[in-house]
């Protein structure tokens, strides 16, 4: 193992690196020869000059951002466990178990009234550009998908047009807009969208005026998210919106009405201000009287999200969960963010993804035990691919319902919008052209959408939404593959059982067997039965 984790004072997300790259001091990340006369690539010597504007990933609103640190156990410490025995949830038959036959269809909720085509969830992307600007994609892909959408925190307060009186939300484009854009596009009422609240959404009555003015049936109550232990955060380049901010009671630093501080922004000196959200402050009252609030309000179904915070925390989640009735609790693990969290926080805070959600088994567990009330679940923190989610839906089986991701989807959306625009402008890149120059040559679900939509609606799709739906499409595929391998034809069939550890220390964070412990008793007493004992 290398001799550190993390590193430290150079990376790619704050635009830095170390004069002597090979050559660097594990414990301070400093180059080994600090030179007098160096101009200051490394991110001691930028913030000699930028200062607190290094505490961010670089450049902001056109990225999102993920830890670089390594865990000392993550997923990959996990393998999946295959038979070639039988058959659960379809005829244990060769022309019958075949792998499209594998249904992953989840149904959950109080009434078991939500459903999605697939166990996914995009946990909540909110106010900032990177988010608003693929929002047409990440909508209308989700919807065609049949899976999960969570419109996240301040999208209304960042709002230039939203009406606010006596400090509650009147009227609101944005928030207006991310809804029906779903809405508008969901099939046979697969899927949904949510709308969460912090602190400040809180204040605003923004989920009251989604539920009453929007139709919106789902919210989402937000303690935390995995990037970061402290509250939202964005940049503002313009400063009348910086001021709008700071009126609507949002932290804007430097303060934008300061005349000293104008000055300087008109001047050049700095081009961002920064707008933060507050910390909330959870207590078993505050959160029972919130939950009771959005109920009378209409809610009809409250879900909550939180981050990778200490033990207890989690703790209370659970068992908050499961006195009031919470429809789906997500938890999500340290190190990613698609907004503006400090990059040294994202890296060296919180709970790791596989210990967080290790506990939240055993947690959830503990109640079930009891015969008390558990939610559905849904894990988050950096899934990517579909061993993950199959890792994830095993390793919290029979509670995980739903596996939460927000930079692939992302990431996914843009480079189908990308392609868009290369495909308009007859710019097609020489790695992607080898496919074809249009829509339905390069995007392999093209024709499958064109028959479910008809050619007009099909023509009417923004190419972000058709990358979107057709990462999923992949995921699917995927996913029902590794569970057929392990002869489980349907999310209700899967269960711990179907994981083993690569490592003795992965075993004793996750509860799960060993790989040599697996099956141990089992095979012997097939061998003794081979023997004739």
């Amino acid at each position: 193992m290398a001799s550190t984790l993390s590193r430290i004072n150079a990376s790619a997300a704050t635009l830095t690196k170390n004069r002597t790259e090979d050559s660097v001091t594990p414990i301070s990340g400093m180059c080994v020869t600090c030179v007098d006369g160096c101009v200051g690539m490394c991110e001691i010597g930028k913030s000699a000059y930028r200062g607190h504007e290094v505490i961010y990933p670089q450049p902001f609103g056109v990225i999102t951002t993920a830890s670089e640190k390594v865990y000392p156990v993550d997923y990959s410490h996990i393998n999946i466990m295959g038979t070639c025995v039988g058959a659960l949830g379809v005829e244990a038959d060769s022309d019958k178990a075949i792998f499209p036959a594998v249904n992953l269809e989840v149904h959950f909720g109080h009434d078991k009234g939500l459903k999605f085509k697939l166990p996914i969830m995009i946990p909540g992307i909110g106010s900032t550009n990177v988010a608003k600007n693929n929002w047409e994609g990440l909508a209308i892909g989700t919807a065609l998908s049949g899976t999960g959408l969570t419109i996240g925190e301040n999208v209304v307060g960042m709002d230039p047009q939203a009406v606010i009186k006596k400090g509650r939300i009147i009227d609101t484009v944005d928030l207006k807009r991310r809804v029906n854009l779903f809405k508008d596009h969901q099939i046979d009422g697969w899927g949904a969208t949510i709308v969460q609240a912090n602190v400040e959404d809180t204040r605003l009555g923004v989920q009251e005026y989604a539920i009453e003015k929007l139709g919106v049936e789902i919210v989402e109550l937000k303690w935390g998210q995995g990037a970061k232990d402290i509250g939202g955060e964005v940049k503002v380049t313009d400063l009348k919106k910086a001021q709008l901010l700071y009126e609507r009671g949002y932290v804007v630093l430097p303060n934008p009405t300061d005349p000293h501080v104008i000055e300087a922004f008109e001047k050049g000196s700095f081009k961002e201000f920064e707008r933060h959200s507050r910390v909330g402050m959870v207590t078993e009252e505050g959160f029972a009287k919130r939950v009771e609030e959005l109920r009378a309000a209409g809610a009809k179904y409250i879900f909550l999200k939180t981050g990778a915070y200490r033990p207890a925390d989690l703790a209370r989640a659970v068992l908050f969960s499961s006195k009031y009735n919470i429809d789906l609790l997500t938890v999500d693990g340290a190190g990613g963010g698609t907004g503006m969290s400090p990059w040294r926080m994202m890296n060296e805070w919180g709970v790791p993804t596989v210990e967080l959600h290790s506990m939240l088994y055993q947690y959830a567990k503990r109640l079930a035990d009891r015969g008390e009330h558990v939610p559905a679940l849904a894990l988050a923190g950096g899934f990517t691919f579909e061993d993950q989610m199959f890792k994830g839906l095993a390793l919290g089986a029979p509670f995980v319902k739903l596996i939460g991701m927000a930079r692939s989807p992302l990431a996914a959306t843009m480079v189908g919008k990308t392609l868009g625009r290369t495909i308009d402008n007859n710019e097609v890149p020489v790695y992607v052209e080898r496919f074809g120059n249009t829509k339905d040559e390069i995007f392999v679900t093209a024709a499958d959408l064109r028959k479910e939509l008809g050619n007009k609606e099909f023509e009417k799709l923004p190419t972000g939404a058709i990358g979107l739906y057709t990462y999923y499409e992949r995921l699917a595929q995927g996913l029902r593959q590794l569970m057929c391998g392990s002869r489980k034809f349907s999310l209700d069939y899967m269960t711990r059982d179907d994981l083993a550890c690569l490592t003795r220390e992965a075993s004793e964070i996750t509860g799960l067997p060993y790989m040599k412990d697996v099956d141990k008793e089992k095979a012997i007493a097939i061998l003794d039965e081979t023997n004739g004992k």
